[in-house]
């Protein structure tokens, strides 16, 4: 593959990411019904309005928790040559936060990531403090290592998922959403198609879910491969609401993993995706983030609106050119 078609695919990547979060901002944790009443169909980015809780008074444009943690976890590994330290993760989660707190902000750290971070920090041993972490935590933030990681290797994939996630996300059900959202960006980055990128996150998810610990809940590969079947059957006009009602779009790995990587299966305009993202209901931001990604691992950078990308990369002062730089390198020793 073409060298600056890969530094395209990669940045793309990563500006889906921090699109999909940014539109996804203001409808975070609304229903259905009250983003419908709120803003209709989102088309485009819009600031928060007077029922977001969590993202109260937040700017048109800006991106939360999925954007922020996913590119620390790049600067981890970029300064860890392809490796991340768990206690310097912890670390930084836990200055982020306080950040965050100290501008007034309630998009604070997840249930699983709150939880692991404060028992590693008292002292309870890596592959412990994430054992109870079944959330998309690990999932929304793990677009650096599909760049990173080539996905010919995919059980080296799921290794490299494993160790960025384990220290928060120690369980099957988060490996295996995290290794299905960085196996499709990998592929997407090799020139996949979209059927081959999703069989190939499909795959990743049953390798993922044989690592950590085990946690009851529906199985991400068997639940992508249904859905993935079903979703095109659905209506066109009552997809959306279809993926909010029997997909799910709660915090769990094994809905809002599933419903972003079923609505990319559709492919159909990547933008007007994000959009639908945005206006599903439940975990909007994040379901949008792990969508973008992926989608723009996939279609490269002409899939994204030049207005929209100079937005995001304006209002939140990202400088994504130099982080999927430092990404690939990682690849092309790998």
């Amino acid at each position: 593959m073409p060298s600056f078609s890969l530094s395209d695919r990669a940045l793309a990547s990563l500006t889906g990411l921090a699109l999909g979060d940014a539109l996804g901002m203001p409808t975070q944790s609304m229903s259905h019904e009250a983003i419908a009443d709120s803003y209709g169909r989102v088309t485009g980015f819009v600031g928060a309005g007077p029922l977001q809780r969590i993202a109260a008074g937040m700017a048109a444009g800006s991106i939360t928790d999925d954007t922020e943690q996913a590119l620390l976890l790049a600067k981890l590994l970029i300064e860890g040559g392809g490796r991340v330290d768990p206690r310097a993760f912890a670390d930084g989660l836990v200055a982020w936060e306080r950040s965050m707190q100290e501008r007034g902000s309630l998009d604070l750290l997840g249930p699983s990531t709150k939880a692991a971070v404060t028992r590693l920090l008292e002292g309870v041993p890596v592959a412990e403090a994430g054992s109870g972490g079944t959330t998309n935590g690990a999932a929304m933030r793990i677009a650096p290592i599909g760049i990173a990681t080539p996905v010919d290797d995919l059980a080296g994939l799921v290794d490299a998922v494993e160790a960025a996630s384990s220290v928060t996300h120690n369980t099957g059900l988060g490996i295996s959403g995290a290794a299905a959202v960085a196996a499709a960006i990998s592929a997407g980055l090799a020139g996949a198609s979209v059927d081959e990128a999703l069989d190939r996150a499909t795959e990743a998810a049953r390798l993922g879910a044989r690592r950590g610990v085990w946690v009851a809940g529906g199985d991400i590969a068997s639940r992508l491969a249904h859905f993935r079947a079903w979703l095109p059957g659905v209506p066109a006009a009552e997809r959306v609401r279809a993926v909010y009602d029997v997909i799910g779009t709660s915090v769990a790995s094994q809905e809002s993993v599933v419903a972003a990587l079923a609505l990319v299966s559709l492919a159909e305009d990547p933008w007007a995706t994000l959009g639908e993202a945005a206006s599903v209901g439940g975990d909007t931001d994040t379901i949008g983030a792990m969508a973008g990604a992926v989608l723009g691992a996939l279609h490269g950078m002409a899939a994204w609106p030049e207005a929209a990308v100079a937005t995001v990369t304006r209002v939140n002062g990202l400088q994504l050119p130099e982080v999927a730089a430092g990404l690939l390198l990682l690849r092309e020793r790998v």
